[in-house]
């Protein structure tokens, strides 16, 4: 057996390979620099550990091993954290600098944790060494119970330039240093980040989208203002004139922060560059990015007047007109001036309508990945008549048939028009069926398609009545990593309705919930967590989760858990001990007074309400029970 052979070394290889990895990322440029080098710094000094037990023959104890395994875990949390503040926004960071320095908590008491289980004293090493691992140690100890200290300079710059019109220059150019947004490179390099996040994220519900937006604008003007070459290259710093001319707001995209080449209006009235936007509508989003209001329909308006008044402001500030994008290829579709090549799509369905099985098969294979193109083909696929077509093939004998007809209407979905032609032909007991007894694919693409369907309420009581909500049960259990997941949203979306709760919890729910919620590994706790809570407001599910002792589980997740994971364990936790005492002892007994006071002090507002309500009920059984 040749030495890499060894599942020893193999080990400490990895972890060598890993401390390598984090000690070679980049300098951190943002206002998380101190918690980010810091931990850098630490992992690195674990690294003569490795290199040393890596030149040694010594076996590794059963104990020693199962720390290094915890520490590799722990260690692949750490770069993956590190490399998102590396490549996420700056500004994104630093407004949401108490999150993110939650998570640097995690990582590090994950690391300490870890690092407890390795007896340094067992190991064949070097006493310099020894006294170093030692010493690291402490210091992950010492930091685990430590935040850092916040900068209250950095706060109040960033809550006047959010409230302020024209806020003072100095204060945007304190900021633009702090975040390291200080040239145009650096800014373009910004607006990328925070454009993927906007993208990816759907927007967020607090805001957040509206306050980086205006920031990142008023950044950029400082900049251009202040110092208009900073960044630019030799060529670039002929064209641009002494001052910059800034670009008004309204001839921005507001997910871009762009100057706008092709501005379309969505149906909500606001105007963004067509490739932004459908960009966004492509990623399977149904909201308007800016308002968060759900778009009526998703075709998309050319804004004439806005684009003249931005040629017109173009030619007089010598700036060059900007060129709009890629031309239209295939023909216009239908009334609605949508852009999708009809003649293809027509001769698909010919196919799905009259062929022999092949040509099913593959005109399925077809449709299926023009509706997951973009949003102007789903129009156009269930416009020309698909949807019916699409749902007789959910019975195929023909496995990749019916895998290819549930995903080509989980791409048609996104669309909420076609969601209820969906419905309305009839489709949900079809789908239930592919859920119970398709391919593993077909199954997962079932179970998203009933989430997708879900997001309209009248449809949550039609799922559940198909009997839909025992086969996602079945498909959280036995299903692969992604089909859990997919069942996970699909029950949490039902559950919203009461009658699915019981149907849900008789389907014995919660058992593999309460294995996810023990087992960190399963990558389920968020999803068990989420779904526990909103079952625990019904009678009969609070009942079933009191019936699997969660209380121990529950207090861990509220002592160590992440924001969102300790608000529902707290929900679930003030759900179980509202008016039963027995729930009530059990949470003092095993400590849980300190923990949920700290959350009272700590947690999201929602998370210090409930931890709240707890400690006041538990006053009061200290009261009755000490007259």
């Amino acid at each position: 057996m040749g030495p890499m052979d060894d599942p020893k070394d193999a080990l400490l290889s990895q972890l060598a390979d890993a401390i390598r990895d984090i000690s070679g990322l980049p300098e951190c440029r943002s206002a998380l620099k101190k918690m980010y080098s810091n931990l850098v710094r630490r992992v690195k000094l674990l690294s003569p550990l490795f290199e040393e037990l890596k030149d040694g023959y010594e076996e590794l104890g059963d104990d020693e091993v199962r720390g290094f395994e915890s520490l590799l875990v722990a260690l692949g949390s750490a770069k993956e954290l590190l490399r998102s503040v590396n490549d996420g926004s700056k500004l994104f960071q630093a407004l949401h600098k108490d999150i993110i320095a939650g998570k640097f908590q995690q990582v590090t008491e994950l690391i300490e944790e870890a690092l407890s289980q390795i007896h340094c004293d067992k190991l064949d090493i070097s006493d310099e060494v020894r006294e170093q691992i030692q010493l690291v140690h402490a210091q992950f100890r010492r930091a685990k119970g430590r935040m850092d200290s916040p900068d209250l300079q950095l706060e109040m710059d960033l809550a006047i330039a959010q409230k302020e019109k024209d806020p003072d220059p100095a204060i945007l150019k304190r900021l633009s240093e702090k975040l390291q947004l200080r040239t145009i490179n650096d800014l373009k390099k910004e607006s990328l980040a925070f454009h993927e996040m906007v993208i990816s994220s759907g927007g967020d519900p607090e805001d957040c989208f509206e306050k980086m937006s205006y920031l990142l604008r008023k950044l950029k003007d400082s900049v251009v203002m202040g110092n208009p070459e900073a960044g630019a290259s030799e060529g670039e710093k002929g064209v641009i004139k002494h001052r910059s001319p800034i670009i008004p707001d309204d001839f921005r995209c507001p997910i871009s922060l762009e100057l706008m080449k092709d501005p379309v209006i969505v149906s909500t009235g606001q105007t963004y560059e067509r490739s932004c936007i459908q960009k966004w509508l492509d990623a399977g989003h149904k909201t308007c990015p800016k308002t968060q209001q759900t778009l009526l329909h998703t075709a998309l308006t050319p804004n004439y007047v806005l684009k003249s008044l931005i040629a017109l402001w173009c030619e007089s500030n010598g700036v060059e007109l900007p060129k709009k994008q890629g031309n239209c290829r295939s023909r216009k579709c239908g009334s609605s001036g949508l852009d999708c090549d009809q003649a293809a799509i027509d001769a698909l369905l010919k196919k799905l309508a009259n062929g022999n099985s092949e040509q099913q098969r593959a005109a399925a294979g077809e449709l299926r990945l023009l509706a997951k193109r973009n949003a102007d083909n789903r129009v156009c696929i269930a416009e020309a008549g698909a949807i019916p077509l699409l749902v007789e093939l959910l019975s195929s004998t023909d496995s990749r048939t019916q895998e290819h007809a549930v995903t080509a209407l989980l791409n048609l979905s996104i669309n909420d028009g076609n969601k209820r032609t969906i419905v309305n032909v009839g489709a949900i007991p079809d789908i239930v069926d592919v859920l119970k007894n398709g391919s593993t694919e077909a199954r997962e693409n079932a179970a998203a398609t009933l989430f997708s369907l879900s997001v309209i309420d009248e449809n949550k009581v039609s799922i559940g009545a198909a009997g839909a909500i025992p086969a996602l049960v079945d498909l959280l259990c036995l299903g692969t990593p992604r089909g859990k997941k997919d069942a996970a949203t699909a029950i949490f979306n039902l559950s919203i309705y009461q009658g699915n709760k019981v149907r849900a919890v008789r389907a014995g729910i919660v058992a593999p919930l309460m294995s996810f919620l023990k087992d960190a590994g399963s990558g389920m706790v968020d999803e068990a967590l989420a779904i526990m809570a909103i079952l625990a407001s019904h009678q009969e599910g609070k009942m079933a989760i009191g019936e699997a002792e969660p209380i121990p589980v529950l207090l861990e997740v509220i002592r160590t858990g992440s924001p969102r994971n300790r608000e529902n364990a707290a929900a679930v936790l003030w759900s179980l001990c509202t008016g039963d005492v027995q729930y009530l002892k059990i949470a003092r007994d095993l400590g849980g007074e300190e923990a949920l006071k700290e959350l009272s002090e700590n947690g999201t507002d929602r998370a210090k309400r409930k931890a709240g309500s707890i400690l006041d009920l538990l006053q009061r059984i200290d009261v009755v029970a000490d007259p």
